[in-house]
């Protein structure tokens, strides 16, 4: 069944990765890191935006989950077609600003079902997201599916709503980024099915 509105849930870069060290360098050269060291003072206070920071650091896949998510949103009124998911942040809007302490500051928050400086903001945010959706709608989660890092939290505030690409089971992340950049240029929409409905 088609819902009657869609908003999409991206996950996050690895913010401790290789990519990221680029950016938390003192002696980072990239213009993004210049932008982020010439910002300190908080999560508000300049930088860049989560979007292009987690673009960034993680390539092809974000930018493809930042454009699918762009060109099929479809939100009730009042709310965001598109939230990042910020360990410790919680659900953020892909232009939450942040600089280089902010970013460190979510690289120190593992991202662990079983942590709760990860899941409790997480969780606070769904709850907060579910009130605004109604019965048909559809919260469609563009991350990894194959651990509960994400899904296991999401699931248990928004339940059926929850929603996952059928296309991303077996894909790589790599892969999901290209197939997401294509449909995104041909204005092709995936198959989504419910989050507790995928294949084991």
């Amino acid at each position: 069944m088609t819902p009657s509105h869609q908003i999409f849930l991206l996950s996050p870069a690895n913010s401790a990765g290789k990519r990221a060290a680029l950016l938390l360098r003192k002696d980072g050269r990239s213009a993004l890191a210049q932008r982020l060291r010439a910002a300190q003072g908080g999560l508000f206070g300049g930088g860049a935006a989560a979007a292009e920071i987690y673009t960034f650091m993680s390539g092809l896949y974000f930018r493809g989950k930042l454009a699918y998510a762009s060109a099929f949103a479809n939100p009730p009124d009042g709310c965001l077609g598109i939230h990042v998911i910020v360990p410790g942040r919680g659900l953020c809007s892909p232009d939450v600003v942040m600089d280089r302490d902010g970013l460190r500051a979510v690289a120190r928050v593992p991202v662990d079902p079983d942590n709760r400086r990860y899941t409790d903001p997480l969780r606070r945010d769904a709850a907060l997201l579910a009130a605004q959706l109604h019965a048909g709608d559809a919260a469609v989660l563009l991350g990894s599916i194959a651990t509960p890092k994400y899904l296991e939290p999401l699931t248990d505030i928004l339940g059926p709503r929850l929603h996952i690409p059928r296309e991303f089971v077996g894909l790589g992340d790599m892969s999901r980024g290209a197939l997401m950049l294509r449909c995104a240029r041909e204005g092709r929409e995936l198959t989504y099915i419910a989050a507790s409905l995928q294949p084991s």
